[in-house]
């Protein structure tokens, strides 16, 4: 009686494991879309707050319906380009897994930058960053200016940092001191470096560093090196055709 017994709990265990699997599958697939769908949705969002928009995605009556009409509004043009400036057909930039391609070396990567239109008809250049922090990874879009050269915005994020330390990344009154920092110092890639005690307001590369954030501040400075370095040649390549186009008056 006790090996039918036995035999019958490991048939019902087996039977309602198979039973379970079978429904946690078809739930993952189920939500699949809905998933993904907050996941673009969520790009979309990162993207614009470099530049300033999608303020009242918070508010909106349908967040993915209020962001989608932004970004279509907003971002005019979708470009891949190479480390030397050259554009690459055939890819759609916002499909590329940034972390895929900053495992290659910097030769070999495809790389995103999407092009925004301000309603003053400005245009804005936007990059997408990904590296590492003190807990997890960090990541985020900055945005240039025509000049290829000036911050116009800053949007970070991250997946662990420590609260009131480096989570403070994320931050509006972190973000806002990106604005007007410049990457090219007398045609040079300097970047923008995050100094512990401060950069002082008059240096044009430097920002404040996260207070109690050493790493991560220290982790998002390499962020921006090395994620706007394979970009380096295309921003060059614009600035000289910037300055060949302009005519002096007579």
């Amino acid at each position: 009686m006790n090996k039918r017994s036995n035999i019958y709990i490991f048939v019902y265990s087996g039977v309602m494991v198979i039973v379970v699997a079978a429904l946690l599958a078809l739930a993952s697939t189920a939500l699949k879309p809905f998933q993904q769908r907050n996941i673009e949705t969520e790009k979309r969002l990162d993207i614009l707050k470099s530049i300033g928009m999608a303020q009242e995605a918070a508010t909106a009556p349908s967040k993915h319906s209020y962001v989608g009409d932004q970004y279509t509004k907003y971002i005019v043009e979708q470009l891949v380009i190479n480390s030397k400036g050259e554009l690459i057909n055939g890819i759609e930039a916002f499909r590329i897994d940034l972390k895929v391609e900053m495992a290659k070396p910097i030769t070999e990567r495809n790389l995103p930058l999407f092009v925004a239109q301000l309603d003053n008809s400005t245009k804005k250049f936007i990059i997408p960053l990904l590296g590492r922090g003190l807990w997890g990874p960090i990541w985020g879009y900055i945005s240039l200016s025509e000049d290829y050269n000036t911050i116009y915005g800053a949007s970070f994020a991250h997946k662990g940092e420590t609260p009131g330390l480096g989570a403070e990344i994320s931050t509006v009154v972190f973000q806002e001191q990106f604005k007007n920092k410049m990457i090219f110092n007398n045609g040079n890639f300097v970047s923008v470096k995050v100094v512990k005690g401060g950069a002082g307001e008059n240096n044009p590369y430097g920002v404040d560093a996260v207070s109690g954030g050493t790493i991560t501040s220290v982790g998002l400075e390499e962020m921006i090196k090395d994620c706007l370095e394979g970009y380096q040649s295309f921003f060059v390549k614009n600035m000289k055709k910037e300055t060949e186009s302009y005519e002096p008056e007579s």
